[in-house]
């Protein structure tokens, strides 16, 4: 009897270990590879776009921005539309008042040239408002700056049977976050109400600070167990159900571009998976991605008045916009 116990314990211990095995890979395996080795040094291209996008994170986040700061919040949405009437599109607004005041999400579209009669689309977008009296360079200026070169970068683009949604999306930052107040859930709740399929939504969070110094990267429980301590990666972050879209997303990133990437599928119980406007898109069903530098597991600076322009790498981070337009565009196809 005493054998059989002992077999059924082995057995038992077994199952444990692949199950775990199966969660991990589940969790966080992800296509292709990730570069590695020392960068590339910076392009024509990149160094150009990289002063661009400097332009717009001074312009957009050297002062605070939000309802509380409400004419900087209004100055940041003027210059977003006046940046992408400039490119040639005509942005649209949803308005709608927290405490009292107007504010908007500013959307420009790239229409399909056929539809099957319902209409599909991929958005991509980030926030342009910052945290309390935080600048917001880094959080968010780099992913506000980012979709506006990326509305630059894929104007010639034709999409066949998907239309493609560049957004910059008001009040992600407390106190509106999960409420009704956040722009994301706003304009998540309008394409649900008129029957919009969205194919995916990549939200740009945070992705303009990196360090090569050791242990300059931390994780919440248990991911520092897994990943790298040095903070020179790009991460791809998703919440079930969109795992399938993540990995379309990385793939098409790590072929296209020279910067390490990480990433996984995690539920929100895990302290920042949900933490940007990705929450909203996948709150109401539709696969959605966050890319993000991880913020405060890696910047000293987030959330306080010293996240100001200097502190961005405006090289990497014309690298990933970059990378970006290459990943929509295969998306796209």
């Amino acid at each position: 009897m005493s054998k059989v116990v002992a077999l059924w314990g082995a057995g038992a211990i077994l199952v444990l270990i692949a199950a775990a095995a199966a969660a991990v890979w589940y969790m966080l395996g992800l296509p292709g590879k990730s570069f590695t080795g020392p960068p590339p040094p910076a392009t024509r291209d990149e160094r150009n776009l990289a002063e661009r996008l400097k332009r717009h994170i001074v312009a957009i986040a050297s002062k605070p921005h939000n309802v509380t700061h409400y004419a900087e919040l209004e100055r940041a949405a003027a210059y977003i539309e006046a940046e992408l009437t400039a490119l040639g599109y005509e942005p649209q607004r949803q308005v709608f008042d927290t405490d009292g005041r107007p504010v908007r999400n500013i959307e420009a579209v790239i229409p399909a040239v056929k539809s099957d009669g319902t209409p599909s689309s991929l958005v991509v977008g980030a926030h342009y408002d910052s945290d309390g009296d935080a600048p917001g360079a880094n959080d968010n200026g780099t992913g506000t700056a980012a979709v506006i070169e990326l509305a630059r970068l894929l104007k010639d683009v034709t999409p066949k049977d998907k239309s493609l949604r560049l957004v910059l999306f008001v009040n992600e930052e407390a106190p509106y976050y999960q409420t009704d107040q956040m722009g994301s859930l706003r304009y998540s709740r309008r394409l649900k109400d008129r029957g919009e399929r969205v194919a995916g939504m990549i939200s740009l969070e945070t992705i303009g600070f990196f360090s090569d110094a050791p242990g300059s990267q931390e994780y919440p429980i248990p991911f520092g167990l897994i990943f790298p301590s040095t903070a020179n990666f790009i991460s791809f972050v998703a919440m079930p159900g969109s795992r399938t879209f993540l990995h379309e997303v990385v793939a098409a990133f790590r072929r296209n571009t020279k910067i390490p990437t990480i990433g996984g599928t995690a539920p929100d119980l895990f302290e920042g998976i949900a933490w940007s406007d990705h929450w909203s898109f996948w709150h109401l069903g539709y696969p959605a991605v966050m890319v993000t530098d991880t913020a405060l597991y890696r910047y000293p600076h987030y959330h306080t008045p010293e996240d100001t322009p200097e502190k961005v790498d405006y090289e990497k981070l014309a690298r990933i916009t970059i990378g970006l337009e290459k990943t929509i565009r295969d998306l796209l196809q």
